[in-house]
């Protein structure tokens, strides 16, 4: 399988992490989310702004005022794709730096239950619910979270803004030891043709006294149960590049990379102070 085997995959990755604030700007989705996450606070390229090369400043002008005006830097997803190369030359004629390269992975759902044969018993021990708990988001917040109160609510609106399954498994002691969280996607067929929705695994948090345990595992094949009863036809998942301990677990489930992409951040430009 490969990228253009799933033409819908990049709708579905912005629909399981909707940014609250968000605007349409030619073919680009400007979002915003208070700064909450570079996803949810990033321009989204979905196609050419306007027809013409020597347009593209304009657009560029656009969104800057737009994120100006919400006091954000101005980032851009940037999938590493043919498509992307004019983009990307417009970026690096101003300077925008690139970082957190992600691996977009995904795998079939006969995968998953085939990966499956030696992991726990699917399900063992994991509260499935359709809303996170204040136990879930407490413990995915110490381990992913930036920031207090304020940025926690943000959190909780983008993770609630799309239909999704979180699990969440306890230790010895009954605390919660590892989270996830499954977002589906209403309607993402990924594959045409496919049998069903696909679903994105997100949010993968163990307690860092409490990882190497198989905690994570256990809720990961969990979800895919659940995601098994609903009918879903295959997952996906982002990773960091540099992660290379959850690539090869990832990998070793049955999870295939299919795309990457970076984050193209404008550099901040400070004003002398004179000192």
């Amino acid at each position: 399988m490969d990228r253009e085997a799933i033409p819908e995959l990049d709708v579905l990755m912005d629909a399981a992490w909707p940014a609250p604030d968000r605007e349409l700007s030619g073919g680009w989705v400007l979002r915003a989310a208070a700064g909450v996450t570079q996803r949810a606070n990033s321009i989204w390229p979905r196609s050419e702004p306007l027809g013409r090369r020597d347009e593209r400043p304009a657009a560029l002008r656009a969104a800057r005022a737009w994120y100006r005006a919400r006091r954000l830097p101005v980032i851009f997803q940037v999938f590493d794709t043919p498509g992307s190369s004019a983009l990307n030359a417009v970026l690096d004629e101003e300077g925008f730096t690139r970082q957190a390269e992600t691996l977009v992975m995904v795998r079939t759902a006969d995968v998953a239950v085939a990966a499956g044969g030696d992991a726990p018993e699917p399900g063992a021990g994991v509260e499935i619910t359709e809303y996170p708990s204040a136990e879930w988001l407490d413990l995915w917040w110490s381990v992913e979270g930036r920031g207090g109160a304020a940025e926690l609510e943000t959190a909780r609106a983008i993770l609630t803004g799309c239909p999704a399954l979180y699990g969440l498994v306890r230790d010895d002691d009954g605390g919660p030891a590892a989270v996830g969280r499954l977002a589906v996607v209403p309607g993402g067929t990924a594959v045409p043709g496919a049998a069903g929705s696909w679903g994105g695994l997100y949010c993968m948090a163990t307690r860092p006294d409490a990882r190497r345990r198989g905690y994570a595992s256990r809720v990961q094949q969990a979800l895919f149960s659940a995601g098994a009863a609903r009918g879903l036809a295959g997952y996906w998942l982002l990773v960091m590049a540099s992660n290379s301990v959850a690539r090869k677990l990832y990998s070793r489930a049955g999870f295939r990379e299919v795309s990457r992409y970076c984050y193209r951040q404008e550099r901040p430009r400070r004003a002398l102070t004179g000192c």
